[in-house]
């Protein structure tokens, strides 16, 4: 049974009305569908360019239809006064609108905040953008690698890399899955705010934000920069691949010097506290990767977490889909399009009535049109 099928889902009985394109504006809207809500994706007569970005097969995306499986579609011209109109009436119906344009365009197009909430006081607006709805950058344009490389976090990240000359190359979106999940997480604390208080809320969730958010260590270094050097938790070679392994507590770190067979590593004075080992944390990693290089990845993860050792040998994203702790979690879904099955995941977050889970449907352009459209009748 999907989420939208169960009338115990969490937010079974809200209905969403999605102005979003590209990423954090639907994959925000994808979670709020997995919990139960009804998301009514408003596209234009091509679609949500993210429709038309590979892999694709039979004309469709894949990648569209991770980021917008169990929403319903409706194609509306919003610069028309029938189509314009047709939005309104659903947001009438509606109990959240979540959008992510850059600050200006939804006011142009008469459908901001101030003048949906006329009338509709208790509406959950929530606007995502690069910088926010205000300040000197807010009507700058932004992506997730823009917002990476202003935040500080590729520099930082570069910081902790000692061969590499310049910020690595972004092929993570980050900043987009970030502003998602607290997007997520304002809309329903603003629902809770609604059930106790009667009113709506306006939300303005920024990218950079949610970055900057995400610097913890990073954002008290910059105020702090005489602290002395952390831990850095380093790939380790192995005969075949690589392992991590993170010896950090004092009981890990006896632990791991008798599974390596060295136990005479407690008497030495760098290794015999932790204090002393977080000064002498690169002397520590050369005994590590003199150990496992001569293993394989499998064999020293086996070894360490044998002993209690916190360790993985580094996998590939199929790798890790398909690992038996996914599986035994049910982390994987199937999902069907036009062009057939394949596998996204559910949400990182399981209720123990089961009632969260991706809906294994994608929406074709425009399906719902027809049907949206005479409920508003």
């Amino acid at each position: 049974m999907s989420p939208q099928t169960s009338s115990k889902a969490p937010l079974a009985g809200i209905r969403v009305i999605d102005f979003t394109t590209v990423i954090a504006g639907p994959y925000c809207t994808r979670l709020l569908a997995d919990c139960g809500a009804e998301v009514i994706k408003i596209e234009t007569d091509v679609g949500d360019q993210i429709r038309h970005v590979p892999p694709i097969s039979d004309g469709a995306s894949s990648y569209f239809g991770h980021l917008n499986a169990g929403k319903k579609s409706i194609v509306l011209d919003l610069r028309s006064d029938a189509g314009l109109a047709a939005a309104k009436k659903l947001v009438a119906t509606a109990d959240v609108v979540v959008e992510n344009f850059r600050p200006g365009v939804m006011g142009r197009l008469g459908l901001d905040y101030a003048t949906l909430a006329a009338g509709h006081e208790d509406l959950i607006y929530c606007a995502i953008s690069g910088f926010g709805q205000t300040g000197p950058r807010a009507t700058e344009p932004a992506y997730a690698p823009v917002v990476q490389a202003g935040s500080g976090l590729d520099l930082a990240q570069m910081g902790y890399q000692a061969e590499l000359t310049k910020p690595e190359t972004c092929g993570i979106f980050t900043a987009d899955v970030m502003a998602a999940i607290y997007a997520f997480g304002a809309i329903q604390t603003g629902l809770i705010s609604k059930l106790r208080h009667g009113v709506g809320q306006f939300i303005d969730v920024a990218l950079m934000d949610a970055i900057i958010s995400l610097l913890i260590y990073e954002v008290q270094l910059a105020q702090f920069p005489d602290t002395p050097p952390r831990i850095l938790y380093s790939p380790s070679r192995a005969n075949d691949g690589f392992i991590i392994v993170t010896p950090i507590s004092q009981k890990q770190f006896v632990d791991f010097a008798a599974a390596i067979g060295q136990p005479e590593l407690l008497d030495d004075p760098r290794f015999a506290t932790m204090a002393q080992r977080r000064l002498h944390w690169p002397e520590v990693m050369q005994v590590i990767d003199a150990w496992t290089v001569t293993r394989s990845a499998k064999e020293c993860e086996a070894i360490m977490t044998k002993a209690g050792v916190p360790s993985s040998r580094y996998r590939s994203v199929g790798e890790s889909m398909t690992d038996a702790q996914s599986q035994a979690r049910g982390l994987m879904a199937t999902i069907q399009d036009g062009a057939g099955g394949y596998q996204v995941p559910n949400p990182p977050f399981q209720f123990s009535d089961g009632t969260i889970g991706i809906t294994p449907q994608v929406p074709g352009l425009g399906e719902h049109t027809a049907e949206l459209l005479a409920s508003l009748d």
